[in-house]
């Protein structure tokens, strides 16, 4: 089969377009044709190197949206050519079944197509109960928009955050596939949100297709000044972030009293500070997040079926211009998700 992989770590020109073994599913999985695999900013952490060990040379791609090819043995509630989407968090083997509704935190918790091989590729192989029947209500190019950030923004949200009715949100990041959905799912849990960008024609976006309520150019503009402006000075209830250190300051300022920041990543950063005094005296909580377990895609699912959320497609390149992909996300010129498929030619 044909695959994107990395021999090492370091610039997109790493990125190779080689031919490969198809994997066979062992018992208990199955093998899937991958028809589009969406992109994240995880695919380029891993190829410039991470602490984290992963399979060598590798194949990317965590939003595999495909059909069934092949079955292992013992697989069963499947069968050749079903569509089906893969669950991007995963926990597999004796333990599975340890932390119930809370797979991030069982110690065994995977990324499929970072910790293992994925889906930048035309076959790719997981256990059977990661694997998730989605309806024709979408493309698989949109399918392959939906999983990672989604079920990342619906962890931070809900499961983390506790978002409530009528409660004010501020997302980071409007054009960002995780910002879009997180704009989404607020506005459909009755929030108001104002969000973020660096880029006015994102932002319009944001408002027209997303149904923002407020942005904030921050550019030109003063994060915290600008919340307390839209909240006649109260804060929000929540903010939604996986920036790091260059918003963290404005994030947690930008908070009302009791209010909650929830943190999925360090795009520009690992390290932050903070004063201890405004934490306690300001009575605010700060919840990490990592991506979700496979009930909350689950939900997903069914809001995507329904037409109730949308997934925001970019742009779409043909597996051998996943490169140009992974560029154009690094230059921050997409907004919403930017997919790699097999079904286009180059």
């Amino acid at each position: 089969m044909k695959a994107i992989i990395f021999r090492e770590n370091g610039g997109a020109d790493r990125l190779e377009l080689a031919e490969m073994e198809t994997p066979a599913p062992g018992p208990g999985q199955i093998l899937v044709q991958v028809k589009a695999c969406g992109l994240n900013h995880l695919d380029i952490w891993a190829r410039k190197g991470m602490p984290v060990d992963i399979p060598m040379p590798h194949i990317g791609g965590c939003d595999v949206a495909g059909v069934v090819a092949e079955l292992g043995e013992g697989v069963s509630g499947s069968k050749i050519g079903d569509r089906v989407i893969i669950c991007p968090g995963q926990v597999s083997g004796r333990y599975a079944d340890d932390y119930p509704g809370n797979e991030p935190i069982h110690p065994d918790f995977q990324i499929f197509g970072f910790h293992t091989q994925g889906g930048f590729a035309e076959y790719c192989v997981t256990d059977a109960r990661h694997v998730v029947p989605v309806p024709r209500v979408l493309s698989h190019e949109e399918w392959a928009a939906i999983p990672l950030v989604f079920i990342t923004a619906y962890h931070m949200l809900f499961t983390r955050g506790g978002l409530k009715e009528n409660e004010r949100v501020l997302v980071h990041g409007a054009g960002s596939g995780l910002g879009s959905a997180a704009i989404q799912l607020a506005k459909l849990a009755g929030a108001t949100v104002i969000t973020t960008s660096s880029n006015d024609q994102k932002l319009a976006r944001a408002v027209s297709e997303l149904h923002a309520d407020a942005t904030v150019n921050y550019q030109n503009t003063d994060i915290v000044s600008a919340v307390k402006d839209w909240t006649g000075g109260r804060g929000v209830n929540l903010v939604i972030e996986s920036i790091g250190p260059d918003v963290w300051d404005a994030s947690l300022a930008s908070l009302a009293p009791g209010g909650r920041l929830v943190t999925a990543g360090a795009t520009s950063g690992p390290n932050v500070s903070m004063s201890l005094r405004s934490l306690y005296m300001r009575s605010i909580s700060v919840h990490g997040s990592y991506m979700g377990s496979r009930w909350e895609l689950d939900k997903i699912v069914e809001l995507a079926e329904a037409r109730r959320i949308k997934p925001v497609v970019d742009h779409i390149f043909p597996l051998a211009e996943t490169a140009n992909a992974q560029t154009r996300m690094e230059n921050r010129e997409n907004f919403g998700k930017i997919i790699v498929s097999n079904e286009v030619a180059v």
